[in-house]
């Protein structure tokens, strides 16, 4: 048995890639390859555009993928979402041209453009506007203001409307990259394992993304300052040194947080402080 899992091809591919191959799932594939070759038999692994991963895997055609939240709330796709993987912010957003961002769009007869026919159609009856809704295939930036009024498009930093003199006029919804599975693949036991087990590695590896693990040698009659001023994730790791002369102390921390904690620790009484990269948290 495998479990079918679609790939998205475009920006987030290598994140993908490399998320899995830190859980043990190894992806290759060159640029005109729709079926890479993985390194798990358990796995059947194609690859489509974000936007085709969210219907077919509702349908059953696939177990499982990653795609945009964007994608799967466009095609209102009847998915299990299994994970928020973080990856690809962006938001989904209404613009204008600079000349109309001050105009009462309302009483205009407006046309607007997008690849997002669902969110669109949605967007106008809700703000009750008079327009007319042009599907786009990419570059919908380009259409305003010769051939659109407004377009609906996704947005990470903004930077690609400012270039071509568009405006912000509202904010839709907000997407990440989400790991989705088909709701009838985890009836099956197998599947749902594999699954399961799958889901908890990749949060694992990403939990470790934004911590580091500090060792340090700690004399005895600092060990309760040091411990006490510790932002660790739950009670230290605490363990004698050879012949009784200190204590050995782990703790997981934030990456953040090692810059001031460092010194910190140095004036409670901590020696020998060494700084581990972590490759999964699993709690």
């Amino acid at each position: 048995m495998q479990l079918k899992m679609i790939l998205p091809k475009g920006r987030i591919r290598e994140k993908v890639f490399s998320l899995l191959e830190r859980v043990g799932v190894s992806v290759r594939a060159d640029d005109r390859s729709y079926r890479p070759s993985c390194s798990s038999k358990d796995f059947e692994i194609k690859l489509l555009k974000p936007q085709n991963i969210p219907t077919l895997v509702a349908l059953g055609r696939h177990d499982c993928g990653f795609t945009g939240y964007d994608w799967i709330v466009e095609q209102n796709a009847d998915v299990c979402e299994l994970m928020d993987l973080g990856f690809d912010p962006v938001e989904v957003v209404a613009a204008v041209p600079d000349s109309l961002a001050k105009k009462d769009l309302k009483k205009r007869n407006l046309v607007i453009a997008s690849e997002y026919r669902r969110l669109s159609t949605a967007y106008i009856k809700e703000k009750k506007l008079g327009a007319v809704f042009v599907q786009t295939y990419g570059a919908t930036e380009a259409l305003p203001p010769e051939d659109a009024d407004m377009i609906i498009d996704n947005v990470s930093t903004g930077e690609t409307l400012k270039s071509n003199r568009l405006t912000i006029v509202d904010r839709l919804i907000k997407s990440t990259t989400r790991f989705i599975c088909n709701k009838e693949a985890l009836k099956d036991p197998w599947k749902r394992k594999k699954l399961d087990e799958l889901t908890m590695l990749m949060r694992s590896a990403l939990n470790a993304d934004d911590r580091v693990l500090l060792e340090m040698n700690v004399p005895a009659k600092y060990l309760d300052a040091v411990v006490n001023g510790l932002p660790c994730m739950r009670a230290p790791t605490v363990s004698s040194l050879h012949n009784n002369e200190g204590y050995a102390i782990k703790i997981a921390v934030l990456s953040r947080e090692v810059p001031a904690l460092i010194p910190q620790l140095r004036e409670r009484g901590a020696r020998d402080i060494l700084e581990y990269k972590l490759e999964k948290i699993v709690s």
